[in-house]
């Protein structure tokens, strides 16, 4: 075994996004859905600085970004983009301490990982930071602190909770492929080194410091491997993705104590059949690859397959009540 943080069973959670934008309300869904389980959520339909990478870029410590028509790009100083990034992650953590008062348990916050931030962040001659390896030390370096800074106050705000940091890295697979194009889309950026990925993710996964990681990605061909040796407690993927190719990675990963986060439920609206019926492929799975039945609540929590932010508010409610269901028919009956 590794000396990776132990992720206790939790049967249901939810990724991190959701529609609308009412703090209170997002706050209320997250805690009351996943009563073992809350996340914080994220509400990116408020506009620039509430999306997944400007919510992290405000994160940064002694780098800012700003947005310009192409996306958000690294600037020299703090903005309004900046101060408004700030302040909505403020509202959204006001709102999560007045539902988790007196809470304990396991607790999760949701960030983009390093490689993803690279493949999205302009530098100032529009290239994407992963044209440069220097700009993608220092973005993972100015990221690592901001998380860490960000989980104290957090543990401050909810001092019962135990956290566990989920790095979203939807870009993850194009970065060690060499598929993230370059700002004029006629060329793609050159392949990162795979020792490099890895050892970059190591260092942000290490800011959690003695707490668990996930990394999620809703992207085809998660590199779970690499994942593990970097030192995450769980993987988060969409179910529906995973081909054969995946079985021997995902029975290695289970063997070796690494929970599965399994997207069992759509992202978006859509006919939600029975909750037995959504964790059906995960049984099957488990029987493909011989494992004890019993062991499936240790090892699988339940999720929607990505961020809700594209759903109706009365459908993320539903899913998010879907998985909960879900997971509890697993537990219950493994076979």
């Amino acid at each position: 075994m590794n000396d990776t943080p132990h992720l206790p069973p939790a049967l249901a959670t939810g990724i991190g996004s959701l529609p609308g934008t009412d703090a209170r309300e997002a706050a209320k869904a997250a805690t009351g859905s996943f009563e073992d389980f809350p996340h914080l959520p994220e509400l990116p339909a408020r506009g620039p600085g509430a999306d997944m990478i400007g919510r992290t870029a405000g994160l940064l410590v002694e780098l800012y970004a700003r947005v310009e028509p192409s996306g958000w790009r690294i600037g020299d100083r703090p903005g309004r983009d900046t101060r408004r990034a700030r302040s909505w992650l403020g509202k959204d953590l006001d709102a999560l301490e007045e539902f988790t008062q007196g809470y304990e348990g396991l607790l999760k916050v949701q960030a983009v990982g390093p490689w993803t931030l690279a493949a999205a962040l302009e530098l100032k001659n529009g290239e994407a930071a992963l044209s440069d390896p220097g700009a993608c030390r220092d973005l993972a370096a100015s990221l690592a602190e901001g998380l860490r800074q960000h989980l104290e106050e957090v543990r401050r705000r909810v001092p019962g909770a135990r956290l566990v940091l989920q790095l979203d890295e939807p870009s993850l697979t194009a970065v060690l492929r060499g598929q993230v194009r370059t700002a004029s889309g006629y060329r793609t950026h050159r392949a990162v080194d795979r020792q490099t990925v890895e050892a970059t993710l190591r260092d942000v996964v290490g800011v959690h410091d003695g707490g668990p990681v996930v990394v999620h990605s809703c992207a085809p061909d998660v590199p779970f491997a690499l994942l593990r040796r970097a030192g995450v407690a769980g993987i988060s993927f969409d179910f529906s993705l995973l081909t054969e190719r995946d079985d021997e990675v995902i029975g290695e990963a289970v063997e070796g104590g690494t929970r599965l986060f399994a997207g069992v439920v759509p992202g978006t609206d859509a006919p939600l059949s029975d909750p037995a019926g959504s964790v059906m492929g995960v049984r099957t799975l488990w029987r493909r690859l011989g494992l004890r039945p019993g062991l499936l609540p240790e090892a699988v929590t339940v999720t929607p397959a990505c961020g809700l932010a594209g759903a109706s508010p009365g459908y993320a409610r539903s899913a998010y009540a879907h998985c909960v269901r879900a997971a509890r028919s697993l537990a219950d009956n493994p076979e």
